[in-house]
């Protein structure tokens, strides 16, 4: 069975992948983003699984920028998945009084630096007196938490982690909207077996040539006049040249289809540098 790298254990990553990949791979778990990429770059796994993008939050830059920077892992599938955060420590041995906010105990929160952002209300209403600590990855709070055995000290995360470290669920699903999802990428140089989908899509990143004005517009004319739908365009520095940009855009459509190879052909006419993430198939969420 083929070996994919992940964020984890007991994380998102970790429930979103079981759950669309099944018991047909073989899941081995990383502390960090940089560890994921690497251990399929070094051959030590035949995929990875990366979080790209969540309703909230929007893109995971970071992410983004080892896809883009690091490695040259082409996209080999993606999908969506419900993130449900939730309140994971020990209850105050003290009690509350009557009416009082059951986590005021709670002095510092450990947890993935993209969660505040997540669940922003819920830690305005409950948690304003505690300290956010970022650490690695959501399980790794949860793992911190079980260690310390202190009420004082509570995490953001998973259901699957709480379990898993035996640390109770103080509060479920206190994401600031209950429709939060998370896009997940599937990366690596072969393409396994995976169901089939009617849904495909093509990332492809674009450098303008610094000397055509007007060259962004005739980029997206190439798609316009077409009709080929842009789903997500994002320009990010290129880190080469202070003012220079690419612009990463997730094309509705496949390589195999009549006019998309036309359209990047005359991007490419005009000077634009096209480099080809990835051309795959795409999966909505399916509870």
């Amino acid at each position: 069975m083929k070996k994919v790298a992940i964020l984890g254990p007991s994380t998102f990553s970790e429930e979103a992948t079981r759950h669309f990949l099944k018991d047909d791979f073989i899941y081995i778990s990383y502390k960090l983003i940089s560890e994921v990429f690497n251990a399929t770059v070094a051959g030590e796994t035949d995929l990875s699984v990366i979080p790209i993008e969540n309703t909230l939050e929007g893109s995971v830059h970071l992410h983004v920028d080892w896809l883009v920077h690091e490695v040259n892992l082409p996209i080999r599938a993606e999908w969506v998945f419900p993130i449900d955060m939730n309140l994971i420590g020990f209850a105050n041995k003290e009690g509350q009084d009557e009416g009082s906010n059951p986590y005021q105990h709670i002095r510092k929160v450990l947890s993935h630096h993209v969660v505040p952002a997540q669940c922003s209300r819920f830690m305005k209403k409950y948690l304003s007196g505690a300290e956010f600590e970022q650490v690695s990855s959501t399980a790794e709070g949860v793992r911190l938490v079980s260690a310390l055995q202190d009420p004082a000290v509570a995490a953001i995360g998973t259901a699957i982690a709480s379990t898993n470290y035996g640390v109770p669920m103080l509060e479920k699903e206190i994401q600031d909207h209950k429709d939060n999802m998370t896009r997940f990428l599937l990366v690596g140089e072969e393409a396994p077996e995976l169901p089939t989908s009617a849904d495909r899509k093509t990332t492809i990143l674009v450098t303008l040539p610094e000397d055509y004005p007007g060259a962004l517009h005739q980029v997206l004319s190439a798609f316009a006049w077409r009709r080929i739908n842009l789903s997500k365009i994002e320009s990010k520095p290129t880190k080469k040249k202070l003012g220079t940009y690419y612009f990463y855009i997730d094309i509705a459509d496949s390589l195999d289809s009549v006019l998309l190879p036309s359209a990047i052909q005359e991007i490419e006419a005009i000077g634009c540098q096209v480099r080809i993430l990835g051309s795959y198939p795409s999966y909505s969420y399916i509870s």
